[in-house]
């Protein structure tokens, strides 16, 4: 199952384990079973605290537990094989469970071992998901850390019969004791914050605790990370207060086009900035969401921020970097079957539509690769444009029309997704041109019609907006009230790319700085607070 490179990066991080822990499966006489017990040989050959045995009843088969062997209570269950993205998942969950400490907030980890209560989780998740692995990791740390947490991890592809039995279209889809606990991504501050009361209190408490800052960052994208780094290396107190850090890039792929850098993706390269974050002595807030702007100007001092849970963070200047997400169709039907067949991102549902008919509705870059990737892995695509005509790069355009389950519909307007009251079952559609309307029979439909910025918030607070809701800027990236200024897909500037992004944090970023130069002195901030 492991090639010599893994088995070696495996043996140095198992050389990590401080208690011997045990791996107990549970399987069949199938291909998968054999897989995984070679997988566990190997692993239990690799360090003489690791071992693994085949005498498990669990009824999902293949499956196995990993737990401590000194203390069996604590226990995390993997069914099928953790392997793609969730390889890493398998790695920390046999060193947390080594004892090895997990590289997370002490104090999230006290509150998940203060859990009162008894918490059974599922958890399902494909093994292309690039969201997955957080929750993976969350619900592996809260049942290696509280023996009253158990998490079952569960690779959909693998149990196909069970992923249809719960109507499951959209991973990660996250069950608490045999009910549905949470469609999408989250990270362990944000289960903890579901389960714990007293979760959001905490949370204020510690940011109201914190100092004024000198430069302010909202969103931690390429943008908010570039502004970052440049103000912090200025010498300037700089915060980072993240909704959730990564942004767009969390959901992000095969990146191709940034310079110097010939191939990355979305998660490794906001490892990378969550690294420079780190490295300049930022303070990152992540999973600390804006909802309302004070500038200076309204509330005399410094501008204010009020946080979702209350919290309010102040600052001599502001780099507002709250970026974008997916514009959603707005049709009847949308809402209402959203991850019952309605989904935004190929990459992590894709694999649940295996052989089925579904929509890519877009025929921008974002929808023609989403189209070129669901076609290897679904029955038949059928991609719909508004306009005359496709709006993506001429090749990826080459390379779709030449998959022979592709379908293209020009000058179509959706006007409904339609279902049965579980899930969708197709679409209704209008020709442009001439009026008539069809209805399409498909098992799901992947929204891929650009991006609408994050911007609600900062309405009526005197932040001049463009009609689309950007934020406008200068040449500066100041924004039209003094000490604030903004950068990335948020803003007016056109070419929503990450390359831009960054640039335009690096602007911003100086503009800030060369505005705290140009006023205040920072020995004054104190007496300004």
């Amino acid at each position: 199952m492991l090639d010599a490179n893994m088995q070696g990066q495996l043996k140095q991080y198992l050389a990590n384990l401080r208690e011997p822990i045990e791996l107990v499966a549970s399987l069949d006489d199938s291909e998968k079973s054999a897989q995984t017990r070679e997988l566990l040989s190997e692993i239990a050959e690799l360090h003489d605290d690791v071992s693994a045995s085949f005498s498990g009843d669990n009824e999902r088969k293949p499956s196995f537990i990993i737990r401590r062997a000194n203390d069996p209570q604590r226990w995390v269950r993997f069914a099928g094989l953790p392997m793609g993205h969730e390889f890493t998942s398998l790695v920390l969950a046999l060193l947390w469970a080594g004892g090895h400490p997990p590289k997370v907030d002490a104090d999230l980890i006290e509150q998940a071992r203060a859990l009162e209560g008894d918490f059974e989780f599922e958890m399902f998740f494909s093994l292309s998901c690039h969201n997955c692995p957080d929750v993976v990791q969350a619900l592996t740390l809260m049942a290696l850390e509280n023996p009253r947490v158990t998490a079952t991890l569960i690779e959909g592809g693998m149990f196909q019969e069970e992923v249809e039995r719960r109507d499951i279209l959209a991973v990660p889809a996250t069950f608490l004791n045999g009910t549905s606990f949470y469609n999408g991504k989250m990270e362990l501050a944000e289960i903890l914050s579901k389960l714990d009361s007293g979760a959001d209190e905490k949370a204020a408490e510690k940011l109201n605790a914190k100092d004024p800052f000198e430069v302010l960052i909202i969103g931690g994208g390429p943008a908010g990370v570039a502004a970052g780094v440049y103000t912090a290396r200025k010498g300037f107190r700089t915060g980072i207060a993240a909704e959730r850090f990564g942004g767009q890039l969390m959901d992000t792929l095969g990146i191709e086009n940034l310079p110097g850098t010939a191939y990355t993706e979305g998660p490794k390269l906001t490892d990378n900035l969550k690294g420079q974050v780190d490295d300049n002595a930022i303070d990152l807030m992540d999973l600390a969401r804006a909802t309302e702007l004070r500038p200076a100007q309204q509330v005399g001092g410094m501008h204010e921020v009020v946080m979702a849970n209350g919290a309010v963070l102040k600052a001599r200047s502001l780099i507002l970097s709250t970026g974008a997400r997916w514009r959603a169709l707005g049709v009847p039907g949308e809402a209402e079957y959203r991850n019952k067949g309605v989904a935004y991102c190929p990459h992590c549902d894709g694999p649940l539509f295996k052989g089925k008919r579904i929509a890519v509705i877009g025929g921008g870059n974002s929808g023609v690769e989403a189209a070129i990737d669901l076609a290897k892995i679904v029955g038949h695509v059928t991609l719909i444009e508004f306009d005359k005509s496709l709006r993506a790069d001429e090749v990826l355009q080459r390379k779709l029309r030449s998959l022979p389950n592709v379908d293209i519909v020009l000058n179509g307007q959706t006007t409904e997704i339609t279902g049965d009251g579980k899930r969708c079952n197709g679409l209704r559609l209008q020709d442009r041109e001439s009026g008539a309307e069809r209805a399409i029979e498909l098992e799901g439909v992947f929204v891929q019609i650009g991006l609408v910025p994050n911007t609600e918030w900062l309405a009526d607070t005197g932040l001049e907006l463009s009609k689309f809701g950007e934020i406008v800027v200068d040449d500066h990236g100041a924004t039209n009230l003094p000490g604030i200024y903004a950068a990335g897909d948020a803003t007016v500037v056109p070419h929503k790319q990450i390359v831009v992004a960054m640039g335009e944090g690096a602007k911003a970023g100086l503009g800030a700085f060369d505005y705290l130069i140009r006023n205040e002195p920072v020995e004054d901030i104190a007496q300004a607070a």
